[in-house]
């Protein structure tokens, strides 16, 4: 029987509920894994897992509950290793490196933040920067909307003008907001987003975090801000003892 693993905390953190239950249907009830002074939170794994609603509930409300007690290293959803004799050997072999992460990510949470342009607006600010796209523009409506070749050079010039605006945003956000974060993190480049990326937030200073994020919103209205969090700092931990099952990659628990 595989080895679903929720997360890892040090040998001495409190007990768990006893019956909790994990994912899987019906639920795979929660146990502990001790080795090299650590703890891994794990059950068994169901078989085809998926991340289905209701499992990456079951995962999140795992972590929230060890999370309550003290830090935890979170796993992502679908991390499993091929049995307990593997989580209990990485757990010995890279006992050091945990504890310092242990140590490290006490008292912290993550906070990610995803940004893209509101298409209107930032066409108004491209337009407004670009003395070349305006007066392009302008001779366009003059003209009654200008000839093939002006259009397709207007489109170019725009296109690239956007281009260009999305790196500086994006970089913009992140200086914003870097100062509030004990560390940052940027995640994979997705279509539609020009900025994905995760800070470390110490939990008395999580208010001083959301309220940066709410004055670059307001410093930066050609943006559409999404902020999510607090979430246990999946973005800050290492691989652990098992990778994410090759169905279920990607899927973070609570970061949706």
């Amino acid at each position: 029987m595989s080895t679903y693993v929720y997360g890892i905390t040090a040998a001495s953190h409190p007990s768990l509920p006893q019956g909790m239950g994990g994912v899987g249907e019906p639920a795979r009830p929660v146990r502990v894994l001790k080795a090299g002074g650590l703890a891994a939170v794990v059950s068994d794994a169901p078989e085809g897992l998926r991340p289905k609603r209701r499992d990456l509930l079951a995962h999140q409300a795992v972590l929230s509950e060890a999370g309550a007690a003290g830090c935890v290293l979170p796993m992502r959803f679908g991390s499993v290793a091929p049995d307990d004799d593997t989580v209990t050997s990485v757990l010995t072999e890279r006992a050091e490196h945990y504890r310092e992460r242990l140590r490290a990510l006490e008292g912290k949470v993550e906070y990610n933040v995803k940004g893209s342009h509101d298409e209107e607006a930032v066409l108004h600010r491209v337009m407004a920067e670009n003395p070349e796209i305006r007066s392009l523009a302008e001779a366009n409506r003059r003209s009654g909307g200008g000839g093939y070749d002006d259009k397709l050079r207007l489109g170019e010039l725009v296109a690239a003008a956007v281009q260009a605006r999305e790196g500086e945003d994006a970089r913009e956000v992140v200086h914003a907001l870097q100062p509030y974060a004990a560390a940052v993190s940027d995640g994979p480049s997705s279509t539609g987003w020009l900025v994905n990326t995760s800070f470390l937030v110490d939990r008395e200073a999580a208010e001083e975090f959301v309220a940066a994020v709410e004055r670059a919103r307001r410093d930066l209205p050609h943006l559409e801000l999404r902020v999510n969090g607090p979430l246990p700092p999946y973005s800050f931990v290492e691989p652990g003892p098992a990778e994410p099952a090759s169905t279920t990659a990607g899927a973070d628990a609570g970061t949706e």
